[in-house]
């Protein structure tokens, strides 16, 4: 627990808010400390001196953190660089985690150094100093101006200003007193209170109990108004990269050894499909072995929160998305209320240790699909659409929900009457009939009765009986009943009504039987389901009708018995058991009702074995007729979805509880659902074109998810985490939350409303395949995506349009409308254009416009992602924080720094030698940010590397 809450200390409180309500802001997830307040802190140099250049150096600083136990350096942080310059201000901050420095006596050690050139990887040190945190906290106003020691010892390398200011004098404070060259210069950094921390204002959203290891980096830009912004980013790990995975698997496990069991209950079969039966149960426990093997493997692993790219191609790990991370930016400007923008990075969802060699999800099902008439005729089996299958599945499904709140509902309708309530039998009668009503409903399908037509014909007595009539007649009777449009498959989808039955079902369980003996029809079995006359159509029929007739003869008792005992009254005619009625004491309501819930309960059990028979043997076809390739689809399929799902229960958490102040967000929430915008940037160029395609059917496969809201037992950080359950034909998200923040929620989501969530991808190439794909390749793909997708995006916003006011939408700077948006993401989408980024970038606008969530994705969510994210960050700066344009650079600069913070903990002490081949520099990736604008530029870039190459080591 105490790890947990370590974690979770994302928001330290001061002393002077514990004593207003203490136990809110425990079930808010928020940590109490009284430690020494969060360091923040901005740093400056003057009167630097180094060889060469004037003797104007390209200075960096390295901050270090001097252990006081173990007396040992601990890299912490470093600032970007700025070049040329003997008084640099660094915009680039330094902060500290809350728990860390947890003592005044600590030691920061600042190491300033001459990184010489950008293009060098060597710098050398300057100077260095070091201060404790108590000095820092005691000095006059927080500032403290420190001496530079050389490596020779003499102090003539020049001053370090350490400046750490509250949220109140950042306010107070005007550019003019900030100048690039004055000696003693406050240089308010950050826009920190010393009452909170990384989220410290008592109005600031929070990141949910899911997030650990926060990561921060500090910033401050000029505004076009000549004043300061502070900018804040947080980047965490999440808990659920393991957790949502691990439970998937568990799921599937179970749900295949399901499927299992109901193969062993179909009962006696022909001896075709009694092998078919066995060779499927078999590919379903190779699936479930190799399942649990990765889930133990993952259960082996512990301390770790994400996967990184190195390790995506790992089996152990195929499940785990690649580099989930969360990322708040903070944005601070005086006198305006702070903003906060979320956005989730990962790395595309696909199955990299299968591989792309024969391509991704979505040409594999196509050309699964196309292949599998073949395959059904090879296996002599009939085939399925894939709307049948779905809908077998959802029959099922449906089957396995509706049975026990049936029977619950039952046992509570005799505890009323046993009690005599006749609210109480109201109630419960209502829940009943409602229940059982979808329950009927279901089973209209002519789906299951062909099905168990099908099963019927599976039968070895089927075999036995059909071998005695001759061919012909078999032939006869099977068109003649099909003129007569007796076939129940006519007019669904994937069966052409206009086309007759021609098959003898003597094939499909005449094992030994040859080719001459079936002929020409031994082929065409598979196209509808076969039909035998001895089988009784209506007996199905009559069996789910008599479930209603039971529940008219409960609901006319319950009247009876509510009507004070009326004798006259009759109660339906339609079923014997009414003798039932007046045999019993007409005061003993539970002794009337008993015999007729029974005969419910017999006939709705009777319902379901038939049903559950008739859709498993619909299952066992369609896994028959797909061995070994459906099952090796079905398992890439479950990698690809667990990743995808992974990530959105991420970005969902972070969401929800960053609104949970906001009324307009949870009546969106629960009135319509949250848009979720996949951004990828993979090209259509060779392996990414796989990954592509596993991506499209993972993100589409998200729409059958919903999400839950449940009021936690306790407030501990285990009883926070969100949990999965379902099937793979639909998922069930439920999340958690504090029982004070669950009282707060709409009455509609206490009362476990689903919330649904709408995903959405659109696809950019930026990369230099991309240029390749362009030039000589197929964008295809890509091209169908967006359309696709927009369209959907579309749909959404006019659903959301009609069912809330647009005034309860996120206020901007920017006014531009979002109908007027869309209409330019609508041209952008068809118009042909290379690396038409307009795409992407109108597409996150009209995201954020509509209070949806935010991803990022390329293939390992590292440089093409970090472009991007950063990229957008600039822009909202720009836009909706007035950036100034000279400044804009320097943001993306800063931004794109490769070391923040935490990295380089390989560092070396620089004053324990001159150099040092680390290279401590920031990494800037201009040549791909080019692409952004032109790709034509590319072709220089590489030009122009060559030659450089070429000269360097010649």
């Amino acid at each position: 627990m105490e790890d947990g809450t370590r974690h979770l200390g994302l928001c330290v409180v001061d002393m002077k808010e514990l004593s207003a309500s203490p136990e809110g802001l425990s079930a808010a997830g928020v940590t109490l400390t009284t430690n020494v307040r969060q360091l923040e802190f901005s740093l400056a140099c003057n009167d630097l001196v180094a060889p060469g250049r004037d003797g104007k150096p390209n200075a960096l600083v390295q901050v270090a953190v001097i252990d006081p136990q173990k007396q040992h350096l601990v890299f912490h942080a470093c600032t970007e660089i700025v070049e040329a310059n003997k008084d640099p201000l660094f915009l680039t901050g330094v902060t500290f985690p809350s728990e860390y420095p947890d003592s005044p006596e600590t030691i920061v050690k600042l190491t300033v150094c001459d990184a010489r050139s950008k293009s060098q990887e060597s710098s050398s040190f300057l100077g260095s100093a070091t201060f404790s945190v108590g000095d820092l906290l005691r000095a006059k106003d927080e500032q403290l101006t420190l001496s530079l020691r050389s490596s020779d010892g003499v102090c003539a390398a020049g001053t370090v200003v350490v400046s750490r200011l509250k949220m109140e004098e950042m306010e107070e404070e005007n550019i003019d007193h900030i100048a690039t060259n004055t000696t003693l210069q406050k240089c308010p950094l950050v826009c920190e209170s010393g009452h909170h921390s990384c989220i410290d204002r008592e109005d600031s959203p929070q990141t949910g109990p899911v997030f650990k290891n926060p990561t921060c980096k500090v910033y401050r830009f000029q505004t076009m108004d000549s004043k300061w912004m502070f900018v804040r980013e947080q980047m965490e790990e999440c808990t659920l990269s393991f957790s949502i995975p691990k439970q998937l698997l568990l799921l599937y496990i179970q749900e295949d050894k399901s499927r299992v069991h109901d193969l062993q209950e179909l009962g006696e079969l022909s001896p075709h499909w009694d092998n078919l039966r066995k060779e499927v149960m078999t590919q379903y426990g190779g699936v479930i072995s190799s399942y649990q093997e990765t889930l133990a493997e993952m259960d082996n692993i512990t301390g770790c929160s994400f996967k990184p790219s190195c390790c995506k191609a790992q089996k152990p790990l195929e499940f785990i998305p690649i580099n989930l991370h969360t990322q708040r930016m903070r944005v601070t400007c005086p006198k305006k209320a702070d903003a906060f923008y979320d956005i989730v990075t990962v790395g595309a969802p696909a199955a990299h240790f299968q591989g792309f060699k024969c391509g991704g999800l979505q040409r594999l099902l196509s050309r699964y699909e196309s292949d599998k008439k073949s395959f059904s005729a090879a296996y002599q089996c009939i085939y399925y659409s894939p709307e049948h299958t779905a809908k077998a599945q959802e029959v099922l499904s449906t089957m396995g929900l509706l049975q026990p709140l049936i029977t619950g509902s039952a046992d509570q309708l005799l505890l009323a009457a046993h009690e005599h309530s006749s609210s109480g039998m109201r109630d419960a009668l209502k829940s009943l009939s409602d229940k059982t009503e979808q329950f009927v409903h279901t089973l209209k399908d002519e789906l299951v009765k062909s099905a168990l037509l099908a099963l019927h014909a599976a039968r070895p007595g089927y075999v036995t009986k059909s071998q005695k009539q001759p061919l012909e007649q078999s032939h006869r009777q099977v068109n003649q009943g099909s003129e007569q449009n007796q076939n129940p498959v006519q007019g669904l989808p994937g069966h052409s009504p206009a086309t007759p039955v021609t098959e003898s079902p003597v094939v499909c369980n005449n094992v030994e039987g040859s080719a001459e003996e079936a002929g020409p029809a031994a082929l065409k079995h598979q196209d509808s389901i076969p039909h035998h006359k001895e089988f009784d159509e209506e007996e199905w029929d009559r069996v789910w009708a008599s479930v209603a007739k039971c529940l008219n003869c409960v609901i006319a008792m319950v009247d009876k018995l509510q009507e004070g005992g009326n004798s006259k009254q009759e109660p339906a005619p339609e079923l014997q058991l009414a003798d039932v009625i007046t045999s019993h004491n007409p005061g003993d309501w539970k002794e009337q009702l008993c015999p007729l819930v029974s005969r419910l309960k017999d006939c709705v059990m009777e319902v379901v074995e038939k049903a559950k028979r008739a859709m498993t043997f619909v299952l066992l076809q369609e896994a028959a007729c797909s061995t070994p390739q459906g099952f090796l689809l079905q398992q890439r399929r479950d990698v690809v979805f667990s990743q995808a799902l992974a990530a959105l229960a991420c970005g969902f958490v972070m969401k929800l509880y960053a609104g949970l102040r906001d009324k307009n967000f949870l009546r969106q929430l629960h009135l319509v659902g949250l848009v979720a915008q996949f951004e990828s940037l993979l090209s259509t160029y060779s392996e990414e074109i796989g990954m592509l395609e596993d991506m499209e059917v993972g993100i589409s496969d998200l729409q059958k998810v919903v999400f839950t809201i449940t009021e936690a037992k306790t407030d501990k950080l285990s009883e926070l985490q969100p949990s999965v359950w379902g099937r793979r034909d639909h998922f069930t998200v439920e999340v958690p939350l504090p029982q004070v923040i669950f009282q707060t929620l709409p009455e509609e989501m206490k009362e476990g409303k689903p919330l649904r969530v709408y995903p959405v991808l659109f696809n950019v190439g930026i990369n230099e395949q991309q240029t390749i794909a362009e030039r000589f390749g197929d964008i295809s793909l890509q091209e169908r995506i967006n359309q696709r997708n927009f369209e959907l995006l579309e749909a959404y916003y006019k659903t959301l349009s009609e069912k809330v006011p647009l005034e309860c939408l996120p206020c901007f700077q920017t006014r531009t409308n979002i109908k007027e948006l869309l209409e330019t993401l609508g041209q952008n989408v068809v118009t042909k254009k290379r690396k038409n980024v307009e795409i992407l970038w109108t597409a996150g606008t009209i995201c954020r416009r509509l209070n949806g969530i935010r991803f990022t994705s390329c293939k390992s969510a590292k440089d093409r992602t970090s472009m991007s994210v950063t990229l957008e960050q600039c822009a909202l700066l720009r836009d909706e924080h007035q950036l100034s344009k000279d400044s804009f650079v320097q943001a993306l600069d800063c931004m794109r720094s490769r070391l923040t913070q935490g990295d380089g903990g390989q560092w070396e002490d620089l004053e324990a030698g001159a150099t040092t081949e680390n290279k401590p520099a920031s990494r800037h990736f201009y040549p791909i940010a080019l692409l952004l604008v032109s790709s034509h530029l590319l072709v220089v870039w590489l030009i122009l590397s060559l030659v450089f190459l070429l000269a360097k080591y010649q």
